[in-house]
């Protein structure tokens, strides 16, 4: 069983769009290859061909599965993301065995499943987890929510708070894929951050350097005219939230100025 977490920063293993969610499998696949250990590529190895020989679900938890729970101290934290995606892969995951596996398993397996997604999900029917994974406080998960499934398959409405939860949890607004083409002209998304803007300053907080860029991409705004350019455009504003601002309340889930309502994420399942 897990238990609630203050949200960790993004690894530094995965940075911003080299994420397995955005790397061809079989150019992941040669990563691992050439960069694991030689023990730790055994086990990788073996793990795929167990997968492959033993696809789905079998009785409470599969081969599989409980590979994805030994990869991070097999591979390593650097590399068990990128070998759990690989996993799902030849295990032929379909969105009904994503979903049993993000909501029972960890935090490191929530985030591998939904790197995995653009990979194995065609349709829309993962987007419960993107959602799910957009109402926590784990950055990591954010991060890895709002990859390239994320952009072909989230509503207008609902990219547009995703983009607004990683200004308001300090996740960089490089992890958005698809972030410069739907931007474009889109006005709501630009009366969004200017309200938020408009918002922390009000509060006396810094804007974060990444909303005068989302705002850019829009095409709509001039970023220096949302509210006193001495409080908005402070060159030293993090993109992340800043320690020396008022802490953020934790129990709101959607982002200040957007209306949306609470919705607690699932329960955390197992843990390794």
């Amino acid at each position: 069983m897990t238990h609630p977490h203050a949200a960790p920063a993004i690894p530094e293993a995965e940075p911003a769009g080299t994420t397995p969610a955005r790397t061809p499998l079989d150019v992941l696949h040669r990563h691992l290859d050439t960069h694991l250990e030689a023990t730790a590529r055994v086990w990788f190895r073996r793990a795929l061909d167990e997968a492959a020989a033993h696809p789905g679900t079998h009785g409470p938890i599969s081969v599989w599965e409980l590979r994805l729970a030994e990869a991070g101290r097999r591979c390593g934290g650097r590399y068990a993301d990128a070998a759990r995606v690989l996993i799902l892969r030849a295990a032929r995951a379909d969105p009904e065995s994503l979903a049993r596996v993000y909501f029972q398993g960890t935090a490191e397996e929530r985030r591998a499943v939904l790197h995995a997604l653009p990979h194995l999900v065609s349709g829309p029917d993962a987007l419960p987890l993107v959602e799910d994974a957009l109402r926590t406080h784990d950055t990591r998960l954010v991060a890895a929510a709002v990859g390239p499934y994320a952009a072909r398959h989230l509503d207008a409405h609902a990219w547009r708070h995703a983009v607004l939860k990683c200004l308001f949890a300090g996740v960089p607004v490089d992890e958005v894929a698809g972030l410069e083409q739907r931007a474009r002209a889109d006005a709501e998304l630009a009366r969004m951050l200017g309200d938020y803007a408009t918002e922390r300053t009000a509060a006396g907080r810094p804007v974060p350097r990444d909303l005068h860029r989302v705002l850019t991409l829009t095409g709509l705004t001039d970023p220096t005219a949302l509210t006193d350019p001495t409080a908005v455009t402070d060159p030293n504003a993090p993109t992340s939230t800043d320690s020396g601002a008022p802490t953020p309340d934790l129990h709101r889930t959607d982002p200040p100025g957007t209306g949306g309502s609470h919705r607690p994420a699932h329960p955390h399942g197992k843990e390794s």
